[in-house]
């Protein structure tokens, strides 16, 4: 490869961003609900939102040439095609993830500062649970795991489980999916208390709260509810350190009936740790959004795992972010 083509790609890559930031910012301005139906002037949208006309006019002129609005007769509207996925209301919406990617903008632009030790970030400070980026994660956390739930609980096969844990269980979006797959189970959801009031919304929604008990603490300081033959933990041992891991999975085995599972679902990384790229990526996100976090490799979780005093530790299935781990208490 010659050297032109080479720094052509380099430099296509950090431009990016460009289009990352246009985008992010039509979704923080709700432009795509505003412009949904009806097809406005910049003049009517700028008045509406208190914006800049200047500078509202570039960004959604924009937007156009991201084919996301159309503009005619100096009128925007957001595409037909993109209302499901870019409305509030769309059946498909990811709009919660773009929002809960807005957090990760401003986090990820404190990574230099973070490496050279001059800022220290926190989950609950700046991070995804702070509480004016709560909602918009737990929703951008449903929007990925609606797809992604019914094969990982395919992959775990809970056979004759009846008492699932799911520890920081977000909405319930594994929860329900259990249930699903398996009428006989009932569920205990154990997160924060601002998110137990989130997650009691969609389980009433599934008409299924004669089955799912709402738990409310922090995996991190409290007892986890007793009396469990299932134990999930979906993407959470990224947020943690590994000494905040090894506790988590001791309070996880005090949780579980003799013979009962842990299944952690989440990255797990190659002996070398480069691989999977996107792991490595999101190593970085939780540099950005937590005091400790980071992702792990099997022999990592497997040790944390066998010191909290679980057996017969494997690895289920290598799948990126559903990455699967089990365990047994004896």
């Amino acid at each position: 490869m010659n050297e032109k083509p080479m720094a052509e790609t380099i430099l296509n890559s950090v431009r990016g961003f460009m289009v990352s930031r246009v985008i992010l910012s039509g979704a923080e301005l709700d432009l795509f609900n505003l412009l949904d139906r009806n097809p406005l002037s910049a003049e009517e949208v700028a008045k509406t939102k208190g914006a800049n006309l200047r500078a509202l006019t570039i960004l959604l002129d924009a937007l156009c040439a991201l084919d996301i609005l159309q503009k005619e007769a100096g009128r925007y509207q957001l595409q037909g095609s993109l209302a499901p996925v870019l409305t509030s209301s769309g059946p498909e919406t990811v709009l919660p993830m773009i929002l809960h990617l807005e957090t990760l903008w401003h986090n990820w632009s404190q990574i230099t500062n973070i490496v050279a030790g001059e800022w220290t970030p926190g989950v609950e400070k700046t991070g995804a649970l702070a509480p004016g980026n709560r909602r918009a994660f737990i929703g951008a956390m449903h929007v990925v795991g609606a797809k992604t739930a019914p094969q990982v609980v395919a992959a775990v096969n809970p056979g004759n489980a009846r008492r699932l844990l799911d520890v920081g269980g977000a909405s319930g979006t594994y929860t329900l999916a259990f249930l699903a797959a398996e009428p006989r189970m009932q569920a205990t959801l154990f997160d924060l208390p601002p998110v137990i009031e989130i997650a009691r919304e969609r389980i009433e929604k599934a008409g299924c709260t004669e089955r799912v008990t709402l738990v409310p603490g922090d995996f991190n300081s409290d007892p986890l509810p007793a009396g469990h033959d299932l134990a999930l933990l979906s993407a959470i041992i990224h947020q943690n350190s590994p000494e905040q891991n090894r506790l988590l999975y001791q309070r996880v085995f005090e949780a579980l009936e003799p013979g009962g599972r842990i299944v952690i679902r989440d990255y797990v990384m190659s002996p070398d740790r480069t691989e999977p790229r996107s792991g490595t990526l999101f190593a970085v996100n939780m540099l950005a959004g937590t005091e400790g976090g980071n992702t792990y490799t099997f022999e990592e979780i497997k040790e944390g795992l066998t010191t909290a005093g679980f057996t017969a530790i494997r690895l289920l299935q290598v799948q990126e972010m559903s990455s699967l781990v089990e365990g047994f208490k004896p």
